[in-house]
């Protein structure tokens, strides 16, 4: 049986072109498995629900390794507990010369030591890209922090209002803590979110 899995990270992001490939494959909607979900692990829902169907012989397609995950340690294990342990195949579209399981089993054993070589390669060079993106990102935060720039968002203050602002604020927090108008009123007039009104309402107060 062919099964299909698609993931994207997020929710506002579109798995319409994984889906295409897969269904153009002939695989039945029924058997589509897809997740909104970052790559981090492997609890995702739909993937779990893919892995408790598996059965020998099934093939699962998926467009891209990095659909499959970004944990290279779990890929790996994940691979061989489907290809070995339960028989079946992975078929990886984007690099199909490479990531199609079929290849190392028709090669008898010779074929497993490859496909062991070859996954151990996968783990050393996502490694070292792990550890490339680490240290630009400390790169990135040291340089920051010598040119001093605050990283994260700018805390909300008082003092951050603009002048008209302040000047907004000052006239309409006597009316709206006599009742005449609402704090939605308010803190519209200043454009402020309601978490930003209040923090800066709590200040105002403090050193009133």
């Amino acid at each position: 049986m062919k099964l299909g899995y698609a993931r994207v990270s997020s929710k506002d992001q579109n798995e319409e072109r994984q889906v295409k490939k897969l269904l153009e494959l002939g695989i039945e909607e029924r058997f589509l498995f897809i997740d909104k979900q970052s790559g981090k692990d492997f609890n995702r829902p739909r993937y779990q629900a893919m892995r408790d169907m598996i059965r020998e012989g099934d093939v699962i397609y998926i467009d891209a390794l990095d659909r499959l995950g970004r944990d290279y340690d779990g890929i790996i294990r994940e691979w061989k507990w489907i290809t070995r342990e339960m028989n079946a195949d992975i078929v990886v579209l984007e690099k199909e010369d490479l990531f199609d399981s079929r290849k190392f089993k028709s090669m008898g054993d010779m074929g497993k030591l490859m496909e062991d070589q070859f996954l151990a390669l996968l783990a050393f060079v996502a490694e070292q890209e792990r550890k490339k993106i680490k240290q630009r990102q400390a790169e990135g935060i040291a340089i920051a922090k010598e040119n001093g720039k605050h990283l994260g968002r700018p805390k909300v203050t008082l003092d951050a209002l603009s002048k008209e602002q302040r000047k907004q604020f000052d006239a309409l927090y006597p009316k709206w803590k006599d009742g005449e108008v609402t704090a939605v009123q308010f803190m519209n007039e200043l454009g402020l979110k309601k978490t930003t009104f209040y923090k800066i309402v709590k200040e105002y107060e403090q050193i009133a």
